[in-house]
């Protein structure tokens, strides 16, 4: 699947859990239904993907973990949060860069239109 149409999918599929759901929930509640709608799309995701850190040729397990990797490809941090901040922004980019990924979407599902809660990030690999 190409990576504009993975996530038109994945936009999609996250208006459709903000439609029904609303603003106003814990960020693992729309975690669980997003990973719901994506499989009801047949969309393959990996949920709370490991990221291990390579630090001077050293593998560290530093618990960091991605919200969401769908289809090998876009990396999906969730939040619900008054207002995105940059450090969301830099949390997405630094996931990105860790994992050798091209595209993130940040999603703050706390936003009465939810696509004033959606931004795209991209990174040269």
């Amino acid at each position: 699947m190409e990576i504009n149409a993975i996530t038109k999918e994945i936009i999609g599929s996250a208006i459709e859990v903000h439609r029904t759901l609303g603003p106003g929930l814990l960020e693992s509640v729309y975690e669980e239904c997003l990973c719901h709608e994506l499989a009801i799309r047949n969309i393959n995701f990996i949920r709370q993907n490991p990221l291990p850190i390579i630090y001077k040729n050293i593998h560290l397990d530093c618990g960091f973990r991605v919200d969401l990797l769908v289809e090998n490809s876009v990396v999906i941090e969730l939040k619900s949060v008054d207002k995105l901040l940059p450090i969301h922004e830099a949390q997405v980019l630094t996931y990105l860069k860790l994992g050798h990924w091209k595209v993130g979407l940040l999603i703050n599902f706390n936003v009465t239109v939810l696509k004033d809660g959606i931004k795209r990030l991209i990174i040269e690999v």
